[in-house]
């Protein structure tokens, strides 16, 4: 068994060992800014995980797990320049350090070169693979879309906003253990749960990430806290606070949701400032830790034994337990 170090070594250095691409350097060097960033690489790393949970080699996972990363990465780049963010994980975004242009077309290579990985995988395995990795990389863009669509909506529910975070980042983390899995040769309900075990764990990641974003410690987080009201997203946060608010406060939330400005702090701090007033921090809390337990059911009920099981454990709870 690998521990947790050595399969995120086993990452880093496959994402090293990737062919060095020169020309044009427009191209190619925010390709390798935004990889060689670092971070946890959680999603390969649940890839590798989840293959060595049911008995298979890690190594022939890495494959996958790499080309995970990949696409991962190309959808922040997409997504910094959708949401005008300036800076990821403490540092400018390819959009701010090079152009929009460019941040587009990086991130289009980088999709065509997760794909070539993932065709290094087992052959006999690639077909499975390959239905996983397209329809999550759609429906992650269908997540995308729906999050542009409800900056400019005044009628998004909280249901609504739980299926786009579904789509947009749940997804990824659920295909990323059900790719592990199918590749160590799990049968088809443990693939399944496996999956729905990512997809609660995913849920209540993106509402943590929601409540960092807002209250979170910029310097820890790696992110500018308040972005998501900058950008106008209706997250949890701002729905759940709809649904408790006074009509004056609505209005004032609504008023404040009509504009835009990059640097409007003053926005910011009344905007948490209604929050508070509404308790929203306890409240997200109590649905994060309602999605991370049916995350913890869609686990308990795989048959393997709780040693098994206990690195996917440990990753989960780490993952709610991040800063703010």
């Amino acid at each position: 068994m690998f521990s947790i170090e050595e399969l995120q070594e086993k990452i880093a250095n496959s994402l090293k060992q990737l062919p060095v691409y020169d020309e044009p350097a427009g191209l190619y060097q925010p390709i390798s800014y935004t990889l060689e960033q670092g971070g946890k690489r959680l999603r390969p790393l649940l890839a590798l995980v989840s293959a060595q949970v049911f008995g298979g080699n890690p190594d022939k996972a890495l494959p996958a797990a790499t080309a995970i990363e990949i696409f991962h990465n190309f959808t922040l780049l997409h997504d910094d320049i959708i949401d005008q963010a300036p800076l990821r994980r403490g540092r400018d975004t390819v959009h701010k350090k090079w152009n929009i242009n460019t941040a587009i077309l990086s991130g289009d290579t980088m999709f065509a070169i997760a794909f070539g990985q993932l065709a290094k995988s087992d052959p006999e395995k690639l077909p499975g693979l390959m239905d996983v990795f397209t329809k999550t990389a759609i429906e992650v863009c269908e997540g995308q879309q729906y999050d542009i669509n409800f900056e400019e909506s005044d009628n998004v529910s909280i249901d609504g906003y739980i299926n786009m975070i579904r789509l947009k980042t749940a997804v990824l983390l659920a295909a990323s253990l059900k790719i592990g899995a199918i590749i160590a040769g799990a049968d088809e309900d443990e693939c399944s749960k496996i999956y729905q075990f990512g997809e609660n764990l995913g849920i209540a990641f993106q509402l943590q990430d929601d409540l960092l974003d807002a209250f979170g410690d910029e310097g820890l987080f790696g992110k500018k806290t308040g972005g998501d009201i900058v950008a106008n997203k209706k997250t949890y946060l701002y729905l759940k606070t709809w649904e408790c608010a006074s009509q004056e406060d609505r209005e004032r939330l609504k008023s404040l949701y009509s504009t835009r400005n990059q640097n409007d702090e003053d926005k910011v701090v009344e905007i948490l400032a209604i929050f508070e007033r509404y308790g929203i921090k306890s409240l997200t809390g109590e649905v994060i830790m309602n999605y991370y337990n049916k995350a913890l059911q869609n686990l308990a009920g795989i048959r393997l034994s709780e040693e098994s099981k206990a690195p996917l454990l440990s990753l989960a709870e780490g993952m709610l337990k991040r800063n703010h």
